[in-house]
């Protein structure tokens, strides 16, 4: 099937983020086989009119915890370390599968309303909703943390790690490649290195791509150099597990020396500035990790620490607070801060032919309805996005050619349904 998106303004693939205006893109089945000024001469099954409207490319959250959309705001008042051990490490230890999998659904709502077209999803028991993943349309990468929380869990490792790869195994690959199955660490201070070097070696062997958090917090860095003598950058290198290509969550803390360890082994350095500055866990490095060559993503964390899955929120902050901070305007670009949510986003997912409006390219992309009042006037189309535009200013969002949201309709998720299921969870939970 073909459609023709005419009429609209298409934010374009190139260095400058160039735009152009009243123009037409075409869609072939799952892959853009059509911009340009002029409609094209070809024939279209379907042609949908977006007048006032800009298709950008769609945005990718490079780190989140899905179902913990059920916790949003539990423990707002306290750092990581007690927010962890005295507020969600209980919670989950009570959670059943339907909680898993309404959280997911609703946060896979609340990313799909705002551009989101692909997140990287580190939470437990993902096999409880993973049928709502490939239900969505979306794409996603997803995997299970191995993580310890106490003498008693140590014994459980073997069976934790035989069942993220059997996880791996029974889903990797899903839906010609839209599910994507990481290994995950949940960090240095969860894990032991005996089971971090064998996990390692294991997703090696599979060919996987790991997810961890790292240098979340002066606390953890500092600890881990106070155990084994290196920073978590460096304990992880040790026992290989930069090996594999890996997406690092946060980098709050991280030194010089890590910054040239993540160069050499391309690890993907994900920045979660909301969660980080509520949890007062300090801001990333960002400018010093690019000057280092370290390539950068955005997440949203979970709406446990968030409070939100708003993508559109977390590039404004990127764009304000390093300029901020470092009191130069020139810390980040506009164009850059677009860049780390779509093309580079899509390739630390692995994702090839992804993250930019390109023919050939897979047809993933959002429809921002410009006729608002703070999107006018448009002087500067990636400045528009990066600091004017909201999450609710989504008017479209289409992953492989298919449209998933459509002017606040849910096509592929059961809006009703997530809202009864949540109703249902809470008066079970809380």
């Amino acid at each position: 099937m073909k459609t023709l998106f005419s009429h609209v303004d298409i934010l374009i693939n190139d260095p400058k983020n160039s735009v152009i205006q009243n123009g037409y893109l075409g869609v072939d089945d799952d892959k853009i086989c059509y911009i340009g000024r002029e409609k094209p001469a070809d024939p279209y099954d379907f042609t949908k009119t977006l007048d006032n409207c800009l298709i950008v490319p769609g945005f990718y959250n490079l780190h989140t915890h899905t179902p913990m959309s059920i916790l949003r705001g539990l423990g707002s008042h306290l750092p990581l370390d007690q927010w962890l051990e005295q507020v969600i490490f209980p919670i989950e230890a009570v959670m059943e599968q339907p909680d898993y999998s309404v959280g997911s659904r609703l946060a896979m709502m609340e990313m799909l309303a705002g551009g989101v077209v692909g997140f990287s999803d580190m939470y437990h028991h993902p096999e409880y909703y993973v049928g709502d993943v490939l239900r969505s349309g979306m794409k996603a990468n997803l995997c299970e943390p191995i993580m310890f929380i106490n003498g008693d869990m140590l014994k459980k490792h073997a069976e934790k790690i035989a069942h993220s790869v059997g996880f791996f195994q029974t889903y990797h690959g899903e839906s010609n490649g839209r599910l994507r199955i990481d290994f995950a660490i949940h960090a240095e201070y969860t894990s032991t290195e005996e089971t971090v070097r064998g996990y390692g070696q294991k997703c090696l062997e599979h060919g996987a791509r790991m997810h961890l958090h790292m240098s979340e917090t002066r606390k953890e860095h500092d600890a881990c150099k106070a155990r084994y003598g290196v920073t978590p950058a460096a304990w992880f290198d040790r026992l290989g597990v930069f090996e594999n290509p890996t997406n690092a969550a946060h980098c709050v803390m991280v030194e010089e020396n890590d910054m040239k360890i993540m160069h050499e082994k391309g690890v993907t350095a994900v920045h979660n500035p909301s969660s980080n500055l509520k949890l007062g866990s300090g801001i990333m490095p960002i400018r010093s990790m690019m000057d280092h060559g370290v390539r950068v993503t955005i997440g949203t964390d979970s709406s446990a620490s968030n409070n939100n899955q708003n993508l559109l929120e977390e590039m404004h902050l990127t764009a304000l607070i390093h300029c901020g901070v470092q009191r130069d305007p020139t810390v980040l670009s506009p164009v850059e801060v677009i860049r780390f949510a779509t093309r580079d986003g899509a390739a630390a997912q692995g994702r090839e032919n992804c993250g930019s409006l390109a023919v050939g390219n897979q047809a993933d992309f959002a429809v921002i309805d410009l006729d608002k009042p703070h999107l006018q006037p448009i002087l500067d189309y990636p400045s528009l996005i990066t600091y004017s535009a909201q999450a609710s200013d989504v008017a479209m969002t289409v992953v492989d050619g298919k449209i998933l949201y459509d002017h606040g309709e849910f096509l592929t998720i059961d809006a009703d349904r997530v809202r009864h299921d949540l109703k249902a969870c809470l008066k079970r939970r809380f």
